[in-house]
């Protein structure tokens, strides 16, 4: 009955060595989204706790100039190691950054026990940027690891599981670990049990890889001459920039977060007008991202990747700016409704999760290994980050339109001027996700790579 579903779900499994090798990675990126999705939320009550909200879009363009530092470090690794001495090496240090964040927060001066909010308090301004790079880096790395040792058949039948199971540890591990449900007054016990779970990814990812034939450890063209000479700290950059691919690849990136960033300070902000505590604050957003989780989960249960797999993957694609619209034009309609903005941005990033996500990531298949580790890189962490520091100078001037027209009317006009450019974008957005949906049939058509 079981293996009937999994069949119908996610089509015929090769061998019982594939499923162990899914099984794996998807209980891996299970417990890494589960740490993200359960450190998210306190990241941000943390921070409108500790240096205040309206602080928020600034925080942002921050994490956009510290990204560029990782991913430059993150670059130069890749050429100094292995793949899998980088995901030890990275995965570590982030457990051990937060032991001494947890260390930092339960101090009685410096933690969440002074509940004084000041833009002085540089653990509030580390602690954001922290938990933004490991969402970028961590996420990154495992995903340039899979996708380097995944076929693309292989990819339609593994990689929807490993996205259910990632979407499940979005579900339990802010579910579980909340302020509210554990009984805490404020978040610092979790961070430190973050910490243990960040150690426990390290001991897993070990165990697949010593227990993983070769063959389910090689993808597609694993043995593709690489150029001589030792690449740069910005060769992922001159990859991006020489290659239309993988500029619509970081365009279709960008615009979704620069457009959901939008969305998202929105609620956030609304979060904090709505609740005084860093306690209450956490909960609330925890739960939100629980929500984030079981629709996402639901999803891939009921097949979302059958789209993909029976309509191909243009569909895919430009299902989600579609959806992105339609959510814009919702706040629009519904500015003052917290409840509102809850459940559009639940539903976006479900949706984002579920189908838009795993889709992206089968696009880097037919690529060259620098274009997996170094553009994708850039792509998705300096790509990302540098949507969001843009949306954040774009979410500043919501203070100039409200202190020039009101509250209300300032919140009117603002939506009223992102609704349009919102569209712009989306148009575009369409034209570019068909195109790189083209190259990459037309690369596995012919057995070849597309850069």
């Amino acid at each position: 009955m079981l293996k009937r579903i999994a069949t119908a779900l996610w089509g015929n499994f090769e061998s019982a060595q594939e499923v162990k090798k899914f099984a794996f990675l998807a209980s891996i990126f299970g417990l890494i989204i589960g740490v993200y999705w359960t450190l998210r939320p306190i990241k941000d009550s943390a921070f409108g706790s500790i240096v205040g909200g309206g602080y928020l879009p600034y925080a942002k363009i921050l994490s956009v100039l510290v990204t560029v530092i990782v991913v430059l470090i993150y670059g130069k690794l890749v050429d100094m190691f292995s793949r899998y001495k980088v995901f030890y090496g990275i995965v570590t240090t982030y457990a051990i950054l937060a032991g001494i964040f947890w260390w930092c927060f339960m101090d009685s001066q410096i933690g969440f026990a002074n509940t004084v909010a000041n833009p002085n308090r540089i653990i509030g301004w580390a602690f954001y940027v922290w938990v933004e790079s490991f969402g970028s880096l961590i996420v990154a790395l495992f995903w340039a690891i899979t996708t380097d040792i995944t076929l693309p058949e292989s990819a339609k039948r593994g990689f929807p599981i490993i996205m259910l199971l990632g979407q499940l540890g979005n579900i339990f591990g802010p579910g579980i670990l909340n302020t509210r449900r554990l009984g805490l007054l404020h978040s610092g016990p979790i961070i430190g049990i973050c910490s243990v779970l960040m150690f426990i990814i390290v001991a897993l990812f070990y165990v697949f890889c010593s227990n993983m034939s070769k063959s389910e450890l090689s993808g597609y063209h694993q043995d593709e001459d690489t150029p001589d000479g030792e690449p740069g700290f910005f060769e992922g950059i001159k990859l991006l920039l020489t290659h239309k691919y993988l500029l619509g690849l970081f365009f279709i990136v960008s615009v979704y977060e620069l457009i959901i960033t939008i969305l998202d300070n929105h609620f956030k902000q609304a979060v904090y007008e709505t609740f005084a505590s860093e306690g209450l604050r956490s909960a609330y957003l925890s739960d939100y991202a629980v929500w984030v989780g079981i629709i996402s989960s639901a999803c891939v249960l009921l097949g979302i990747n059958n789209i993909q797999r029976h309509l191909g993957i243009v569909v895919s694609l430009i299902l989600t700016p579609l959806l992105v619209l339609a959510a814009v034009v919702w706040i629009k309609l519904n500015p003052s409704s917290i409840v509102s903005s809850f459940w559009i941005m639940t539903c976006s990033k479900a949706v984002n999760y579920a189908l838009n996500a795993p889709t992206l990531k089968q696009l880097y298949i037919p690529t060259s290994k620098d274009a997996k580790y170094k553009a994708q890189s850039w792509i998705e962490m300096f790509g990302s980050r540098a949507a969001k520091g843009s949306a954040s100078f774009v979410n500043i001037q919501r203070t100039t339109f409200v202190a020039k027209f009101g509250p209300m009317d300032g919140i009117s006009a603002f939506l009223t001027m992102t609704t349009a450019v919102s569209f712009g974008l989306v148009v575009v957005w369409l034209l570019v996700a068909m195109f790189a949906a083209t190259a990459y049939n037309k690369a596995i058509k012919e057995n070849t790579i597309v850069c």
